[in-house]
């Protein structure tokens, strides 16, 4: 039975920037075009194919759905050739498939890998998420404040005045309340659209300008969230969030027992792993695919928990002429 010492994440590190580019440059071609199921399925199709071609034994633990939902990449699907250590991996093909189809900033592919059973099995359900980046302290925010009190705690923290605090918050009308809150702190907020991978990592990235992202979203994206934050340094919190018993029963199906637990960042990823995001469209955390006559060149961030380095990786390749 392979082991975490199995797990060379040196050795893997550049697989998994394929993996990412390929999913990156097979959705290129349908950046506002107004079509999101085809762009998410073109990365689908391009991520699943590169994972193949691995010498890994890789389960997907957060995917594109449950099996019945996804033809590909389900949760639970085995991935790789087989010959290779055990890996569980958490994948967003297209993560912003509405920012893809309109052309917006921040759309990214994003796939983590560790050792197998190092990942939360996050069940497709929200989660409430709290973030910051490196150097503070434990606990100067949790999710038991209120998102003022976060504030105030993190710009005494922080040593600055609350009017220099800058929250990222998706845009919903569930956070109406919040932003509300928030906002008559004096701080200020990113407000996004889609794609709080991206939204949790700027919390860690100082040339963003933002100290925190708070909100409910995605539980399975709060997983891949996590892992960036393992490479990058920083804390997370999340509580998984339930709207009805078929929810509460995919908890149940994913071996959750405690409905009210709250996970930090090292309880939802337990051991080292490696990290790979790729720009389709551009914004702050990487630039767009380039399209030019005959060639296509992508940017991709590549990290890993072990080390804490963090690699950008240009590609430039040749297409075939239309």
């Amino acid at each position: 039975m392979p082991t975490s010492a199995d797990f060379q994440d040196r050795m893997l590190s550049l697989g998994l920037a394929r993996v990412s580019e390929a999913a990156a440059l097979a959705s290129a071609s349908l950046i506002g075009k107004g079509d999101e199921k085809a762009a998410d399925q073109a990365a689908v199709n391009a991520m699943r194919t590169q994972l193949n071609m691995l010498d890994i034994a890789g389960v997907v633990v957060i995917g594109e759905g449950e099996r019945d939902e996804a033809p590909m990449l389900y949760i639970g699907e085995e991935v790789g050739t087989g010959n290779g250590p055990g890996v569980d991996i958490a994948l967003d093909p297209l993560e912003g498939t509405t920012l893809t189809a309109k052309d917006m900033p921040n759309a990214l592919t994003v796939i983590a890998m560790g050792p197998r059973g190092s990942m939360l099995h996050a069940p497709d359900t929200y989660m409430d998420k709290l973030a910051i980046g490196p150097g503070y302290a434990t606990d100067v925010v949790t999710l038991d404040m209120r998102p003022a009190e976060r504030v105030k705690a993190l710009a005494a923290a922080k040593g600055c005045a609350v009017a220099d605090i800058t929250v990222c918050i998706l845009e919903r009308p569930r956070h109406e309340e919040m932003i509300a809150e928030v906002r008559a702190t004096g701080a200020a907020i990113r407000l996004i659209t889609d794609g709080d991978v991206a939204g949790v990592m700027h919390c860690a990235d100082p040339q963003t300008g933002i100290d925190m992202y708070m909100g409910a979203g995605g539980a399975p994206e709060g997983v891949l969230a996590a892992a960036a934050l393992k490479c990058m340094g920083g804390q997370m919190y999340g509580r998984l969030l339930f709207r009805n018993d078929d929810e509460r029963g995919r908890a149940s199906k994913a071996g959750i027992t405690d409905f009210d637990r709250i996970y930090t960042r090292d309880e939802m990823v337990t051991e080292d792993v490696i990290f790979a995001a790729t720009g389709v469209t551009g914004g702050t955390i990487l630039p767009g695919v380039k399209r030019e006559p005959g060639w296509m060149t992508t940017e991709t961030l590549i990290m890993r928990s072990k080390t804490g380095s963090v690699r950008r990786i240009n590609y430039r390749t040749p297409v075939a002429k239309d």
